[in-house]
């Protein structure tokens, strides 16, 4: 079972990833700032737990969830505001979802696993 939501949330995690980098990059790109500054501080963070999450490792997998909580209000911002393709934005909130529900559920369902 626990593999099934590191899987969950590494789905998540490369699919908020690959979202940011073709939504900002080439979909929407933005107008008032360059695009190489936006990526930066929109895809770049989720580059920190990339080794820790591929390893498996449940501090990796606890921390991310405050950054998947991040992507989630990122989410919520860019689907409350006018936007020409506001999918992007429910996708955004469902791949950040997702990666917090895995993430939550990898490390609560290992934790069981290491106190028996």
């Amino acid at each position: 079972m626990n593999s099934i939501w590191r899987k969950v949330a590494l789905t998540g995690y490369f699919g908020l990833f690959w979202l940011l980098l073709f939504w900002f990059a080439w979909l929407e790109p933005p107008d008032r700032a360059p695009v190489a500054l936006v990526l930066i501080l929109l895809v770049g963070p989720l580059l920190f737990p990339l080794r820790g999450l591929l390893h498996g490792r449940l501090y990796t997998h606890a921390w991310t969830c405050f950054l998947a909580l991040f992507y989630l209000a990122v989410g919520i911002f860019y689907a409350a505001g006018p936007m020409a393709q506001p999918w992007l934005a429910w996708l955004d909130i469902g791949f950040s979802g997702l990666l917090f529900l895995g993430a939550v559920l990898y490390v609560r369902t290992g934790a069981q696993r290491t106190t028996r």
